[in-house]
């Protein structure tokens, strides 16, 4: 037995729950969804959707009402779930109103 076996396995990824536990911490940043879209005063931030398997998620380079650029991300896990809300909070920190 090896050093990495602790004798369990991860529970299984359920993306439909992760996407509602998704949509609450987005919620819980200030964000209102809208059509799976996450937004904040109108400029899109956000969008998930589960696709199979994965949880298909993308977040914005810069807020936009126009056209904004999407960087898109597939997540398997609980922890790419959390990763991407920190991404998110993270982002939502650096943005100021006049990049919206």
């Amino acid at each position: 037995m090896s050093d990495d076996d602790w004798g369990f396995a991860l529970p299984a990824f359920k993306p439909d729950e992760a996407l509602q536990r998704l949509r609450r911490d987005l919620q819980a940043l200030g964000l209102s969804e809208r059509e799976g879209r996450f937004e904040r005063r109108g400029h899109a931030i956000a969008r998930a959707a589960v696709e199979g398997a994965v949880l298909q998620v993308a977040i914005v380079k810069r807020p936009s009402r126009s056209s904004p650029e999407w960087i898109a991300k597939a997540l398997k896990d609980s922890a790419q779930v959390r990763d991407f809300v920190a991404l998110v909070k993270k982002n939502l920190s650096g943005w100021s109103d006049s990049d919206e």
